[in-house]
């Protein structure tokens, strides 16, 4: 009986060991973003409030759009309005493959209109490029901003950004929020996700000196930096792609926390279905083509902010890492019955602490006060639905990722006719 006792204990020590150490990965992810939260708290410090005479420099805004005629007037008309100096700016909208009046209205709001038409070489990326290259042609520009055309900016955001790059810096981003929170719960649980992506973590990452990285609105570079890092990124998230280009150019993202630009998120679940999807299914990409080359890199030339970056990629989604916490945390616990030590109990337990502890800053910094904490309940039905679209996609046919301009449906669009028309 005692040889099989210790054999049963054997076993249960094997197990937990086993499961500890499945645990280890989503542990240090759960402790690298408790750790973002905890250097986030703290504030950065408040930009100048002046600028002196003589000290502004150019900015071009470039405003990529295709098929944007129910927003791209309101984006534009934000942008006139910022607190900057008029002969010192412009606004120049790429209607990039439109079939609409995108063009048309953009002109009327007061922007300069670059009508770039190219079946082959479709998608954000492309329409960037096009955007500065336009932008450095007369030599005018020192600065230039990527704003989305369903997007609406602080009136500090020209000039909080430009600070930053006269104090030094080549690349810097604006603090991306949810323009419409308050459509769904959907969006609500947005709002709280962006912060904890956008505001928590740059926060955090700007504290280290740290890249906090490009999210594809509100971002501005040096007419240096682009010609130091050429775009060429033309993945669904040409964002992150570029991020990683500017790093490996020696330019990290500084985080601008004092400017802000809001974009449209969809309320309904097919809308959100499809950005997530592209969103997730663009980073995966960029993981499984340049994550390794990425760590191995930043090992050899000990750079930290590679070294960031390489981790930032490896870190789940929030939904996928508290399933897999989870998960391991309840066979964790299977597997400690009838042993004195628990260490799979103990490492997926350090995991969760770390994932609730920023899930807890994001919503405070969010201001949705008992109501985000409401929507918060929702989470479980939300992550499930994103793991069983994860499941579809690797099970069976796998959905491509599409490499052409797919933009979001706005409130009242079909769907259906958004995706076909980005196909065409």
């Amino acid at each position: 009986m005692s040889t099989r006792t210790n054999s049963g204990r054997r076993t249960v020590r094997l197990l937990d060991d086993a499961v500890a150490v499945l645990g280890l990965p989503g542990a240090a992810a759960g402790m690298y973003l408790a750790a973002l939260s905890v250097l986030s708290a703290r504030p950065i410090g408040a930009a100048p409030n002046t600028v002196e005479v003589g000290d502004f420099l150019n900015v071009t805004v470039v405003v990529p759009a295709h098929n944007e005629q129910l927003n791209i007037e309101a984006t534009v008309i934000s942008l006139l309005d910022t607190d900057y100096p008029s002969h010192h700016r412009r606004v120049a909208v790429v209607a990039d493959n439109c079939s609409d009046e995108t063009a048309v209205r953009a002109r009327r709001a007061g922007a300069d209109v670059l009508v770039r038409t190219d079946p082959v070489n479709r998608g954000k990326g492309f329409a960037l490029e096009h955007g500065f290259a336009q932008a450095m042609g007369d030599g005018w520009t020192n600065m230039v901003v990527v704003v989305d055309a369903d997007t609406i900016v602080s009136r500090n955001l020209l000039a909080a950004l430009m600070q930053r790059v006269s104090a030094g810096e080549h690349a810097v981003q604006a603090d991306y929020q949810v323009r419409n929170p308050g459509d769904s719960w959907r969006t609500r649980l947005l709002h709280i996700a962006f912060t904890a992506f956008h505001e928590v973590r740059s926060s955090g990452r700007e504290r280290l000196g740290l890249s906090c990285g490009l999210r594809g609105n509100g971002m501005a570079f040096t007419t240096e930096a682009l010609v130091r890092a050429p775009h060429q990124a033309h993945s669904v998230v040409e964002d992150l792609e570029y991020g990683i280009r500017l790093a490996r150019a020696g330019i990290r993202v500084a985080y601008v926390s004092q400017a802000w630009v809001r974009g449209d998120m969809p309320a309904n679940a097919a809308a959100s279905q499809t950005q997530r999807d592209r969103w997730e299914g663009g980073r995966r990409m960029i993981r499984k083509s340049q994550g390794r080359a990425l760590a191995r890199e930043a090992i050899a030339t000990g750079n930290p902010v590679l070294a960031d970056l390489a981790v930032d990629l490896y870190v789940p989604p929030l939904g996928q890492l508290v399933m897999a916490l989870t998960i391991g945390f309840a066979a964790a616990t299977g597997t400690g019955l009838g042993g004195r030590r628990q260490r799979a109990v103990y490492v997926h337990g350090i995991g969760l602490v770390g994932v609730v502890l920023h899930v807890g800053r994001a919503w405070k910094a969010s201001g949705t006060g008992l109501g985000g904490m409401v929507d918060l309940a929702r989470a479980p039905a939300y992550v499930a639905w994103k793991l069983i679209r994860r499941v579809q996609q690797t099970v069976g046919q796998r959905e491509a990722i599409p490499s052409n301009w797919v933009r979001t449906a706005r409130a009242g669009e079909n769907i259906d006719a958004v995706i076909n028309e980005g196909a065409r």
